[in-house]
């Protein structure tokens, strides 16, 4: 029997449901050879950047909003990403930082007491484009073997053949060349928290808003400034503790900021450095930092303890790390959490000053809450009453 057209569609509640619809009008090529094609959703714009995996199961905003994706274009790995839409409540930061989202099954009709729309709407809203609809696992794979790469997102990619593709992927700019800090640090100082409670002021590498909550939340006062504010404006503000944030971009970039960091150790005021800050600290200190050939960027690392051989599940998302061979062994340092993949450094700590540093979030956002309770024990530095 020969087919005269498309099966009828099912329907729910009397109406039919909407068609799936795997047209290949977008195209994400990268600059090894690899082209990847899929249905575009989002904004109607094209995007270049760094190709770059995500594991997350959840969090698609979180991920979108994190200022460390600055120039980066995000594969998701779960399958079903938009299934519960998008809220304010999920916005880590001013606005989504992701160059473009890749996606195996687009959700176009979420279902959440909290969703005030489609993630297609939202990110073509904020000017970001993204495919549906191609093989993420195949693409995470290939990633994984040639490395974090450059890579393009086309749009309008039907008449397009894969070597002009491949061609414009081979021309992308990324992260690591260009002041990407300087694109998603705040302008302006911002303070909140509770009146009377101790002084810590973050330097904005590109914070996230849930490191300033889980700060408030231990019982900070928190005032954020722009990196590049000099230590003598920061120490004007009588800080109790200073946090360096995490942010986007090669480490090695950041000369500008060492000699803050420097002040506030020999000051003794107490330091804590996450992802980006931790890297400033190892650099500020002597080590150096290398880029890793595929980044952390997912919910389930597992980090070791050193000191109480306790291991947590991490959420990760970063390229580069700290060379362990050169973290120095004299003057009290010493690495005090190591990441169970890999053996890459994940903290420093000093046995006679008040600094902390991990190489992941411990404000998840999206991932788990297993180290939240590092706010905690920083707090504790701050104010004087615990060990460090």
């Amino acid at each position: 029997m020969t087919a005269t057209g498309p099966s009828p569609l099912p329907t729910k509640n009397g109406q039919a449901a909407r068609p799936y619809r795997p047209m290949t009008d977008a195209a994400v090529a990268l600059a090894d050879g690899r082209v990847f094609r899929g249905r575009g959703f989002g904004a109607p714009d094209d995007a270049d950047g760094e190709a770059v995996i995500t594991t997350t199961m959840t969090g698609y905003q979180e991920v979108c909003t994190d200022p460390s994706f600055r120039g980066q274009i995000v594969c998701m790995t779960y399958p079903l990403i938009g299934n519960y839409g998008v809220s304010p409540s999920g916005d880590q930061s001013r606005q989504p930082w992701v160059a473009g989202l890749l996606v195996r099954e687009l959700s176009e009709t979420p279902n959440h007491w909290r969703s005030t729309g489609t993630l297609a709407e939202y990110l073509a809203r904020h000017g970001i484009p993204g495919i549906a609809g191609i093989d993420t696992r195949a693409f995470a794979r290939h990633v994984r073997t040639v490395g974090d790469t450059r890579a393009v997102l086309v749009r309008d990619a039907a008449g397009s053949d894969d070597a002009a593709l491949i061609e414009r992927a081979r021309a992308a700019p990324l992260p690591g060349e260009r002041d990407v800090v300087a694109e998603v640090m705040a302008s302006d100082s911002e303070t909140s928290g509770p009146e009377g409670g101790p002084l810590v002021v973050i330097l904005d590498c590109g914070v996230k808003r849930n490191i300033v909550d889980a700060l408030v939340r231990h019982g900070a006062r928190v005032t954020v400034v722009p990196y590049g504010t000099s230590y003598a404006a920061i120490a004007a503000l009588g800080p109790a503790g200073i946090v360096v944030s995490p942010g986007p971009g090669d480490p090695a970039n950041l000369d500008h900021g060492l000699d803050v960091v420097r002040h506030i150790v020999a000051d003794q005021v107490p330091y804590f450095g996450i992802c980006l800050g931790h890297q400033l600290l190892a650099r500020a200190i002597g080590a150096k930092t290398e880029k890793l050939r595929f980044g952390h960027r997912g919910g389930n690392h597992p980090v070791l303890d050193r000191a109480t051989g306790r291991v947590t599940i991490t959420s990760q998302n970063h390229g580069y790390r700290v060379d362990a061979a050169s973290v120095p062994t004299g003057a009290g340092w010493r690495v005090s959490l190591l990441n169970l993949n890999d053996d890459s450094v994940e903290g420093l700590a000093n046995d006679a000053l008040p600094v902390m540093t991990v190489q992941f979030h411990p404000e998840a956002s999206p991932g788990p809450w297993d180290n939240d309770d590092l706010f905690g024990r920083y707090m504790g530095m701050v104010r004087g009453d615990v060990a460090r």
